[in-house]
This record gives C-alpha cells, structure tokens and sequence, in this order.
C-alpha cells in the first residue's frame, strides 16, 4: 500500500490572505480600499513578480503602498481584489503595457523575477500570494473577449470574474487539473525524461491533464500507459499544489505499477526508467537530477524515500 502522507506543505500553498469573497460585491469598500494609502498591492509585469534580495539568495516579495500603488493603478492594466491579509486589503495589478515598470515604483529597490526561480527561498506565505497575484493576472490578461460570441469583456467581482458586454456571458478564472504520479513497483519508482524538459539530465515523476469524463484515478492509470506503457493498480492521493504558470492545479498521486517493462511515447518523452531508492539518494554522482524542489513532483519523490 502507498498511503504515504505528506511530510509538509508544498510550495504555493499556506496563503496568508483571507479571500473574503463577500466583501469583492461591496463597491463602497472596494472603492474605499483601493484610495487606502495603507492598502496592499502586489504587481505583476509580463509574468515576473516584484522581489529584493534575490541576487543574495534570500529574496522576499515586495508589497506597494500609496503613491506608487496609484502610479501603477494609472498604468492602465487590470487589478483585482486578493484578500485581506491581517485586515489590510490586498490587491493584483498587472503593469506589464510599461516597457519599464521600475520607474512607477519610487523606491521600491527590487526586480522582476520569475517566481519559478526562487519560490523554494521565499518566506512562507509569499510565494502563495504572490501566486495567486501572477495566475489571476494571466487570466485576465487573457480573456479580454468572450469564448461564447467574440464580444468585449468587463470585469467583475473586483477583478474577480469578466461579463460579455454583448450576449451577458459570466466568465470565471480557470484553473486546469493535472494528475502528477509517482508510480512504484517494489523497491523501485517510475520516473520518465519529458521532451519539454530545458535540463537534459532530469528525470521526474510522469504527468498529464485531465481529460472530460474521467475521474482522477482513471487520469493517471490512463497518462502512465500513454506515455509509459505500464499498467497501474492502485492510486493513492498524496497531497495537491497551485501550479499558475500559467493556470494549473497539481494533484499528486502514488501508484501501483502492475507491470514492468517500459514502452515510451516518443512524442512525450526521450527516457524512461525505473530507479531505486539507492540510485535516487545517489543522483548526482550518477549523472542525472531530480525534479526542483518547490515542485510537488519532487515532493512524491522525497516522501517515498523517506517512507
């Protein structure tokens, strides 16, 4: 039986903020908040989000307050309520129609970064809601027109949700669930080499979206055959993550693999293999690397381990 807990959180989870949903229909507070010099805002620029201490491997997000907050709410691109975060509002704002945003954020002294790069340095909490910030950002940027009839959209719900200024159509952000597996057979797991993969050393847990129809278990005995050829027993539900790049949800999975040789889709990946736990400890020094280590795939595989 793989029934093995989560040893902890996974990256993009734990967000501070409470979403107080209720309070994104009051338009005397939303209008109230964003004037608020005390009011939170958290930018967004082309995907990347505002960080210090990023060079010195101890980066830290930074929050706008005040003048530079209207400096880039006169940027023109689109905001959203977050949440209250210790009964400070919190707002999204993407100023990525500015060549250079830095210029609109006074003293901020920070850069753009992709939080890719540096999630797992992050304070708690931050990463989530800088998160959060980057996939509600990327929804709205784009979704400006309605999949229904073509027409424009305006945002509702305090950036929250977007309605067809011609057939009435309510859009809502999307998040797209994707099954992510660590497929285990005896003292050995499963981990495959993707063509999408920038390291050519790296080897990680198999993935794949949801289809219409199919329940999570069905998802991953389906992808594990695809891409792999193996059959798998029994799935069992280890732990989920945000992944909002741009607008995924992870949801990690142990399986039973059933049989044992490997029959690739070359279309989705170059290698397949199975490892042991010897050879995962040891992976460096055998020349191959493991998933990064904000990524839940990583986490399925550390947790094994560790069982």
């Amino acid at each position: 039986m793989l029934s093995i807990p989560a040893s902890r959180p996974n990256a993009y989870t734990g967000s501070p903020i409470d979403r107080a949903s209720a309070q994104r229909e009051d338009a005397a507070f939303i209008a109230a908040a964003l004037d608020d010099p005390q009011t939170l805002f958290v930018p967004v620029w082309r995907a990347r989000s505002l960080m210090k201490g990023v060079e010195m491997g101890k980066p830290e997000a930074i929050l706008i307050t005040g003048g530079a907050a209207a400096q880039l709410r006169m940027a023109g691109g689109p905001w959203a309520f977050l949440g209250l975060w210790e009964q400070r509002p919190v707002f999204a704002v993407d100023c990525s129609q500015a060549e250079d945003p830095l210029p609109l954020l006074a003293d901020a002294l920070g850069t753009f970064t992709d939080l890719r790069a540096v999630a797992g340095l992050l304070p708690p909490g931050e990463a989530s809601v800088l998160a959060h910030a980057r996939g509600l950002m990327h929804w709205r940027t784009k979704h400006r027109f309605c999949g229904v009839c073509g027409g424009t959209c305006e945002p509702r719900h305090a950036g929250n949700a977007m309605t067809c200024t011609s057939c009435g159509a309510q859009h809502f952000p999307r998040t797209d669930p994707a099954v992510i597996m660590l497929v285990v057979r005896g003292d050995k797991c499963l981990l495959g080499h993707s063509q999408r993969f920038p390291n050519v050393t790296m080897y990680s847990t198999l993935a794949g979206f949801l289809e219409p129809g199919e329940s999570l278990e069905e998802a991953v005995r389906r992808e594990v055959a695809e891409e792999a050829g193996i059959t798998v027993g029994g799935v069992w539900y280890h732990s989920s993550q945000p992944w909002p790049f741009p607008a995924s949800i992870m949801l990690g999975f142990y399986g039973e693999g059933l049989t044992e040789d490997i029959t690739i889709a070359p279309d989705e990946l170059r290698d397949a293999r199975w490892f042991s736990k010897a050879e995962l400890r040891d992976h460096q020094a055998l020349g191959f690397s493991l998933p990064r280590v904000d990524s839940i795939a990583r986490r399925l595989i550390e947790d094994w381990l560790a069982a």
